[in-house]
């Protein structure tokens, strides 16, 4: 079997070795189902030496579910959620957020994928007005499907507006460790410092085999949602293999080692490439997603030599330079971005 190397998603990318070894280490034994154990307890207890006590912590199969369990628990179906248009829960979710919850997606748009205060405000109205939908929760995403990550400064600006209007925030973090790294402060600081509500925390994007969590940093907000867990279907019988993954990535700072080596590949390949002819990196790499514009007969064979997803086939009405995304991972190598690099500079050079 040929080997398969890929800038489309750090989701493609493999299992961290210590992940996997501490899968291994929990299939020993029988124990508790359903979260009684003592590897989910120790998990959690990981979770509260990184973000501090008086937390509650739901283990989760995915990201959507993540985020379905999280917003489910702090919204009725006459209320909405605030989101950015690029939002996951608004693009790549099915329809999940707007099914289980039965809530409006207001999807903003925006110029990097980040909400701001100002394009928020106008958004939060009718309050009162049984005529409205009544805005409930902001959700903003950290860091942002277009690679951007948002500063402690501007998370704070946004918990603020969120609080002085009686809504709550709600923060995706599918790529937390990324966005922690990036910006070089803990995931105490990125989160529950700034006025995070809620946060979904991801480990599938960065070395576990599967797993998220929903992480209460008001835990009163999120009395039901053991029961919300249950009936959305992400409550495992076998919990103890995804707790066992979250203590690995949060032990020995595996989750920023992890987080800082895929934003490391994702700025070696953006530099690389800056300087070959026809390619323009078009958003800033602040974590480890490279967004570049190619040419459109470049695509089918530079994506024989490593796949990667095509983000816009036509931005601005431009088809013949169409924005492509190349995402890196923890276990993307020197050899794997010189490779990509080489074959497009082969192609570039006709």
């Amino acid at each position: 079997m040929s080997s398969f190397r890929s800038l489309a998603s750090d989701n493609n990318a493999g299992i961290h070795p210590h992940i996997l070894q501490a899968i291994a280490d929990a299939n020993a034994d029988h124990a508790l189902g359903y979260g009684a154990d003592v590897y989910t307890e120790r998990a959690v207890a990981k979770f509260k030496s990184h973000f501090g006590d008086g937390i509650e912590v739901f283990f989760v199969f995915n990201g959507t579910g993540a985020n379905v369990v999280s917003l489910s628990a702090i919204t009725q179906p006459y209320q909405a959620v605030i989101c950015a248009e690029t939002a996951h829960i608004a693009v790549d979710e099915c329809g999940a957020p707007e099914k289980f919850t039965g809530c409006k997606l207001i999807d903003v748009p925006t110029p990097d994928g980040k909400l701001t205060p100002a394009l928020i405000a106008p958004h939060i109205k009718g309050i009162g007005d049984e005529h409205h939908v009544q805005v409930r929760v902001i959700s903003i995403t950290q860091s942002t499907e277009l690679g951007t990550v948002y500063s402690l400064a501007e998370v704070r600006a946004i918990a603020e507006l969120a609080h002085a209007n009686g809504l709550l925030l709600h923060m995706d973090g599918a790529r937390i460790s990324n966005a922690a790294a990036s910006l070089g402060c803990t995931l105490h600081q990125i989160t529950r410092d700034c006025g995070v509500d809620v946060l979904s925390f991801g480990g599938t994007k960065n070395g576990l085999m599967l797993g998220e969590a929903v992480v209460w940093f008001r835990p009163e907000l999120g009395q039901h949602t053991k029961y919300i867990r249950k009936q959305s279907m992400q409550l495992a019988s076998k919990m103890r293999f995804i707790a066992a993954q979250f203590e690995a990535l949060l032990s020995n700072d595996l989750w920023l080692h992890n987080a800082q080596h895929a934003n490391q590949m994702a700025q070696a390949l953006a530099a690389a490439v800056a300087d070959v002819p026809q390619v323009s990196i078009c958003r800033p790499v602040q974590a480890n997603a490279v967004f570049a514009q190619i040419p459109l007969a470049w695509i089918e064979p530079l994506q024989t030599q490593s796949f990667f997803y095509v983000w816009d086939a036509a931005p601005n009405g431009n088809a013949a330079l169409p924005e492509v995304r190349w995402m890196t991972s923890f276990d993307t190598t020197g050899e794997d971005v010189a490779k990509f690099v080489a074959a497009l500079q082969d192609i570039a050079s006709g």
